[in-house]
């Protein structure tokens, strides 16, 4: 399981004429970032520890240490759980593709060894997975609804006066509109972001993380009044809430380098589904799930590898007083 970063060593203060150093701590957080993204976008490919060592410009023998003191597991654990994990989301988001090709994308050499792997991890075969989708995404819904709204879920007329469901109670299943959310189809262009990193739970610390350091770090290096975005690499119903990573971004102009945590990126552009947001934290990942339960299947398209993201125009509305703010859901989607 995944911990808050370990300070791995302490901040000196430098005498005036010495050259100003980068922090222990915020060094060794750009460096494993840099990991980090690098293994998520090369699933498909070994990934050695020497080669990982490099672009962390560490040893091969401290690199392992440091790895699994950072991220409370090992390294070869946490590219177990990655490649399951990612395998999973494309089980169902792209239900057309054969399940060996999706093995093959996460780095498995067959479908065997990835069946047998899937399984031991999630407790089901890829197959099985794949076909209970609609009725996980139900699931994650319901939960949603009932964390965020205690007193507004729908019952059904056979509930006792207490508001106990049976258990085989049937959820309800709002059409996409009841959020007025218009959906549109838009190419985007790629887009160079700084971000800074939150492992743990989404949800109301996500909004503190906003708040308390990514907007002063924005207005720290005069990056207000950009386009930023909110990148949730992870989906909370399969991996475990304290390994969700998310990451606060702004764009930035070619010339720019951040200081301090912050890392760069390139948001990829191409084809997204864009879905205009308006409501509270808590709201968003109902959105979110019905966004993916009740607009894709009919949409004739799927998604692919590129992250979901929110976009936050220049101009998005935000009212600190209500918490309700406004922005873009965006679903990278291609053809069936």
């Amino acid at each position: 399981m995944a911990q808050a970063p370990r300070r791995l060593g302490r901040r000196v203060r430098t005498a005036a004429a010495l050259p100003e150093r980068t922090p222990p701590l915020t060094a060794y957080t750009q460096r494993m970032n840099r990991v980090l993204d690098h293994i998520d976008t090369h699933l498909d490919e070994p990934l050695e520890i020497a080669p990982l060592a490099e672009i962390a410009h560490f040893s091969p023998y401290h690199f392992h240490r440091i790895f699994s003191a950072w991220m409370g597991e090992t390294l070869g654990n946490y590219v177990r759980r990655r490649r399951l994990e990612i395998a999973a989301a494309r089980l169902a988001g792209q239900r057309q593709h054969p399940i060996l090709q999706i093995a093959l994308s996460v780095g498995f050499a067959s479908g065997e060894a990835f069946a047998r792997a899937f399984k031991a991890y999630f407790g089901q075969t890829p197959s099985a997975w794949r076909a209970t989708t609609a009725e996980r995404w139900n699931s994650e819904l319901l939960h949603v609804r009932r964390r965020s709204n205690p007193d507004q879920v729908l019952r059904k007329p056979d509930q006792d006066a207490h508001g106990e469901e049976d258990d085989n109670t049937e959820t309800s299943n709002p059409s996409f509109p009841e959020f007025g959310m218009q959906v549109t189809l838009s190419t985007l262009p790629p887009a160079r972001v700084a971000y800074l990193r939150h492992i743990g739970p989404y949800g109301p610390s996500i909004a503190a993380f906003w708040q308390q350091q990514f907007l002063p770090w924005m207005r720290a290096n005069a990056l207000e009044g950009r386009p930023s975005y909110g990148i949730g690499h992870d989906d909370p119903g399969i991996t475990a809430l304290d390994n969700c990573r998310y990451d606060a971004c702004v764009e930035i102009p070619d010339d720019f380098h951040p200081r301090g945590q912050a890392g760069v990126a390139l948001l990829p552009g191409g084809r997204y589904a864009l879905a205009a947001y308006r409501g509270d934290g808590p709201g968003i990942g109902r959105a979110w799930t019905e966004f993916l339960r009740d607009w894709l299947p009919g949409s004739g398209l799927q998604i692919d590898s590129r992250p979901f993201f929110e976009h936050y125009p220049v101009d998005a509305e935000y009212d600190p007083a209500t918490g309700i703010f406004s922005c873009q859901l965006c679903i990278p989607v291609k053809p069936l």
